[in-house]
C-alpha cells in the first residue's frame, strides 16, 4: 500500500499521499512505463455543473490526459459539506458509468485499521509498544539478522524494524498466474523470513509490508479472535463506516457498486481487467475494501480522536523522517499513519495504498477537513499517479 503523502504502500509501492503506503510495487511500476485506452473516456460528474471547480477539473485531467480509466474523489470542507464526484467510466468494455462513492480495493490503507487495533490494545494494557515481538510471538521471528527478541511492537508499526517486504518477491505471481491463490499470513512471513534483515531494528527506516503481518498475527495471538472480526469490530463499526469490510477467505470480488481495476502488463500494452482477485496475499497489511467517504470517515474519526485514547494517538503520531525515492517532502511516518505538510499550511495526515488495480490517497486535517482521490489503475507512470496525489492536496486546501 502508498501519499503525496508519499507514495508507497501493499498497497504497493507508492505510499501516497499518505500513502505512505505503497504496497511495494516499486519493481513494476517501471514495466507499466505506459497505459494504453482505446476508445473515448466519457466523464461524468457526482455534482451538476455550476461554477469551476478544482477537484472536478482535477478527476477530469487524471481521465483525459494521465488515462485512468476512472477517477473518484470525496471530499468534506472546513464547513463540514460533503462533495462526491466522479469522471472516466467504471469499465472500459461497457461503458458504464463511475459509481458515486464506489467501492474499491484499499491496498495499504488498511495498515492504519490494523495499528489502530494494536495501538487499543496497548491502551487496555494488553500489548506494550516498547516490548520485544517475542513477547507475544515466540521463536516466530528468527532469520538472518533477524530475530523477534531485538525487534520492538512499536518498531513494526513504524517501519523501522529491518525485516525484509515480501511483497518484493512475490508481485509478479500476484499480478500473474497466482492471481487467484490464496496466501496463508504465515506464508508471507516465511517469504520474507527467507531472506536477510534490511538493517539493525531502530538503526533506519523502510518501508515493509512484512511489519504489518507480524501486527496482524500479533492481533490474533493477543485477542484469541480472527484478525478481521477485530478489524470490524473495534475499528469499522465504531467509526460508522457501512461501506468498508475485510474480504472473506477465498472472496475474490467486490460487494457493492465499484469501478473496475486495471493493469498494463508490459509499457505500451493495453489496460487489462484485474478487478477479480485473491486479496489475501495483503492481509493486515492491505486487504481492506471501502469507498473515499468511508475512508474520510475514519481517518477523520481516528485523527479526532474517537478510535484512540490521547495517549495513543499522540504515539500514532510521534512520527520519524522518510526515506526513499518517491515520498513527498516533508512526509514523515508515525505508527501507521503519516503526516505531509500541505501547500495552504499545516499537516494533512493519512496513508494511501497501491494494490493491483487502484491507487487511493485520502488525508485528514485537525481542524476537519477530509479528501481521498482514487484511479482505477495503480502501476502508472510516476508522474501520472503524483498528479493523482497532488489533487489531494488541491481537495484539502481549496477555500
Amino acid at each position: 500500500m502508498a501519499d503525496r503523502s508519499p507514495r508507497r504502500a501493499p498497497s504497493v509501492r507508492r505510499a501516497p499521499s499518505s500513502s505512505g503506503r505503497r504496497l511495494a510495487f516499486a519493481a513494476v511500476a517501471a514495466a507499466a512505463a505506459a497505459l494504453t485506452l482505446t476508445g473515448t473516456l466519457p466523464s461524468a460528474a457526482a455534482e451538476p455543473r455550476g461554477p469551476r471547480d478544482a477537484v472536478r477539473d482535477g478527476l477530469e485531467q487524471l481521465v483525459t490526459d494521465d488515462g485512468f480509466p476512472a477517477a473518484l474523489a470525496a471530499t468534506v470542507g472546513r464547513d463540514g459539506r460533503v462533495r462526491n464526484y466522479t469522471a472516466g467510466v467504471a469499465d472500459l468494455r461497457t461503458g458504464a458509468k463511475v459509481p458515486v462513492d464506489g467501492q474499491v480495493r484499499a491496498g495499504s490503507n488498511t495498515k492504519t485499521f490494523t495499528a489502530a487495533v494494536v495501538l487499543q490494545l496497548v491502551g487496555e494494557g494488553t500489548v506494550v509498544l516498547d516490548a520485544p515481538v517475542e513477547t507475544y510471538l515466540p521463536n516466530l521471528l528468527r532469520g538472518e539478522g533477524i530475530d523477534g527478541r531485538s525487534i520492538t511492537v512499536r518498531q513494526l508499526l513504524q517501519h523501522t524494524s529491518g525485516l525484509p517486504n515480501y511483497t518484493d518477491h512475490i508481485l509478479e505471481s500476484v499480478l500473474g498466474k497466482g492471481r487467484h491463490t490464496y496466501r496463508q499470513p504465515r506464508e508471507l512471513l516465511d517469504i520474507a523470513l527467507a531472506h536477510e534483515a534490511r538493517f539493525a531494528p531502530g538503526t533506519s527506516w523502510e518501508y515493509s509490508n512484512t511489519n504489518y503481518v507480524v501486527a496482524g498475527l500479533l492481533i490474533e495471538k493477543v485477542t484469541g479472535r480472527p484478525l478481521a472480526e477485530q478489524l470490524t469490530r473495534r475499528v469499522i463499526d465504531r467509526a460508522g463506516l457501512r461501506h468498508t469490510y475485510f474480504p472473506g477467505v477465498g472472496e475474490e470480488g467486490i460487494r457493492e457498486a465499484h469501478p473496475r481495476g486495471y493493469h498494463a502488463a508490459e509499457p505500451g500494452a493495453p489496460l487489462e481487467d484485474i478487478t477479480e482477485l485473491d486479496p489475501s496475499w495483503g492481509w493486515s497489511a492491505g486487504q481492506l475494501i471501502s469507498t473515499p467517504g468511508d475512508l474520510n470517515r475514519f481517518f477523520s474519526a481516528l485523527i479526532g480522536g474517537r478510535l484512540l485514547a490521547p495517549a495513543q494517538l499522540a504515539e500514532m503520531r510521534t512520527t520519524v523522517k522518510v526515506e526513499g525515492p518517491g515520498w513527498r517532502p516533508g512526509t514523515r511516518y508515525g505508527l501507521g499513519v503519516s503526516s505531509t505538510p500541505l501547500s495552504c499550511g499545516g499537516l494533512m495526515w493519512g496513508h494511501g495504498g497501491d494494490t493491483p488495480g487502484y491507487h487511493s490517497v485520502p488525508g485528514a486535517t485537525d481542524d476537519g477537513r477530509a479528501a481521498t482521490v482514487v484511479v482505477t489503475a495503480n502501476l502508472a507512470p510516476a508522474e501520472s499517479l503524483a498528479h493523482a496525489d497532488a489533487l489531494l492536496d488541491t481537495a484539502l486546501c481549496r477555500k
